[in-house]
């Protein structure tokens, strides 16, 4: 044999090689992308209990998220979580933050969760017009701490000290919200929170208000903080606003009762019911006792309570009584706030079954 055919032969043999690692390879490189491509499909857990929580950090890439969703068992491996974001698209959307983990996830909507940004957080709801106490009560119910560490965070009297340098506490510079808090949040960071939304409640325009009529910020949220315990109804803010203005033009005793109640709280005295006693309670805040405004506000006033304040009704209202219906009757003269009493009260309670009253 020539040793040209033996070279061809040679040649032959190796392309015949050649071509039969390529095929190989092709076959193992399809058979790796289909063990991928179910893996994406594959819903995953590998952490032990029902949750698991991860942190992002901020400015951390795709390959870092996989690394660590990978070694927290939400993900099965780094490589296909790079392969489900490239899949997605939103490598450039994955959001930094805390997330919850709970049962088994694909891959992908590991990749959609963190596209959305839904982070784990806690919501927590006060309501217009409480206290500071009755805010931690809340605070502790909710789950979110014990209620005097939310106290001890409301004693931060300054931080509102640029706005009102008298402040002990956040009494009335807690604003009452829905706030929604990262696992980890403490009651200062809530309170910080609750002081930075009521700087924007507090907008330049009420300021301007205030300032207009020569009251300070602390004078007008105490204000606010009354109408907002004396009344829920939007159309009477304004109107209960006006007759604490009108009075305090006159000098006239304010004789707000939630004042009376908030001085007995403070007491640790107040039963449950006003009586005609506790009016004549020894406190700054007892309104029949002292003229003027109270020493500061009895609890947090909303955004209506604020502007009502900042802008009452233009009404020659002194006076005004409760209907017992959630509604108030307004007089301009004593005589006929005293038939108003007579009328809604007095005679209201008379009228009422006897087994009504117990």
């Amino acid at each position: 044999m020539q040793k040209s055919e033996v070279g061809m032969r040679c040649v032959g043999g190796m392309r015949r090689i050649v071509l039969a690692l390529v095929v190989t390879a092709a076959a193992a490189g399809a058979w790796l992308a289909w063990q991928q491509s179910l893996r994406l499909k594959e819903p995953f857990q590998g952490y032990a209990g029902a949750e698991q929580f991860v942190e992002v950090p901020g400015g951390a890439g795709p390959r870092a998220i996989g690394r660590l969703l990978a070694s927290a068992g939400v993900v099965r491996d780094p490589i296909t979580w790079r392969l489900a974001v490239w899949r997605s698209g939103a490598a450039t959307r994955l959001k930094a933050g805390e997330y919850r983990f709970a049962g088994p996830l694909t891959p992908a909507a590991v990749v959609e969760k963190l596209a959305r940004g839904d982070v784990f957080t806690r919501s927590v709801t006060f309501p217009e017009g409480l206290t500071i106490r009755q805010m931690a009560s809340i605070y502790e119910s909710a789950g979110l701490g014990p209620a005097r560490q939310f106290v001890e965070a409301a004693g931060q009297g300054s931080l509102v000290h640029a706005f009102d340098p008298l402040a002990r506490d956040l009494e009335g510079y807690l604003f009452p919200d829905t706030y929604l808090l990262p696992r980890r949040a403490s009651a200062d960071d809530l309170v910080r929170r609750m002081v930075e939304r009521f700087e924007r409640a507090l907008t330049e325009d009420l300021r301007d208000a205030a300032r207009r009529s020569g009251m300070s910020i602390r004078d007008l949220v105490t204000l606010a903080s009354l109408v907002e315990k004396e009344t829920a109804r939007a159309d009477e803010r304004p109107l209960v606003a006006a007759v604490y203005r009108n009075r305090l033009a006159v000098q006239m005793r304010l004789q707000c009762d939630p004042t009376v109640i908030y001085a007995l709280e403070q007491q640790g005295r107040f039963s449950g019911n006003l009586t005609r006693a506790d009016l004549a309670v020894a406190s700054p805040y007892n309104t029949y006792r002292y003229a003027g405004l109270p020493p500061g506000p009895i609890a947090a006033p909303g955004q209506a309570s604020l502007e009502a304040a900042a802008r009452p009704a233009a009404a020659p209202y002194s006076y005004f009584v409760s209907r017992n219906d959630g509604s108030h009757a307004f007089a301009s003269t004593l005589r006929e706030h005293n038939r108003n009493v007579q009328e809604f009260q007095v005679q209201f309670f008379r009228r009422r079954p006897r087994s009504a009253s117990r």
